[in-house]
């Protein structure tokens, strides 16, 4: 009897124990809701987001003005040219042909290395061979 009196209070401990988990959970969420609503609705919160907001809009203004001294400025006028010139060659061909050529050049060139290394080793490889015999 006594083993079933044990038994039984282990069971209601542990159902106990379960609740008490749950609620202090559901607690925990409650007060952590409650502290970040407060913190949404602070009056520090609300003058920080006036700041950003400044901030951003003075950052936007310079950005504006900036870029308006650079597009009139000599460097400016001097890179909306090379841009219109390279569009202009991509248009017409020019660059590809550019292109095409230069690589053309390099993988000769490289060919030729190639071919003359694997010539020098050759014979390098030859000579060995005469020697062994």
């Amino acid at each position: 009897m006594d083993e079933m009196k044990g038994k039984q209070f282990d069971e209601t401990q542990s159902d106990v124990s379960q609740g008490d988990i749950a609620s202090e959970f559901r607690a925990l969420g409650n007060n952590l809701k409650s502290v970040l609503q407060s913190a949404w609705e602070s009056e520090e919160r609300k003058k920080l987001q006036v700041e950003i907001e400044a901030g951003l809009k003075d950052f936007s203004r310079s950005l504006d003005q900036t870029f308006t001294e650079f597009k009139d400025s000599p460097t400016g006028e001097q890179l909306r040219s090379d841009v219109e010139e390279f569009r202009d060659s991509i248009k017409s061909g020019k660059a590809e042909s550019e292109v095409r050529s230069g690589l053309l050049s390099a993988l000769r060139s490289i060919n030729e290395e190639l071919e003359k290394l694997s010539k020098s080793k050759g014979a390098r490889v030859q000579d060995k061979s005469s020697e062994e015999s």
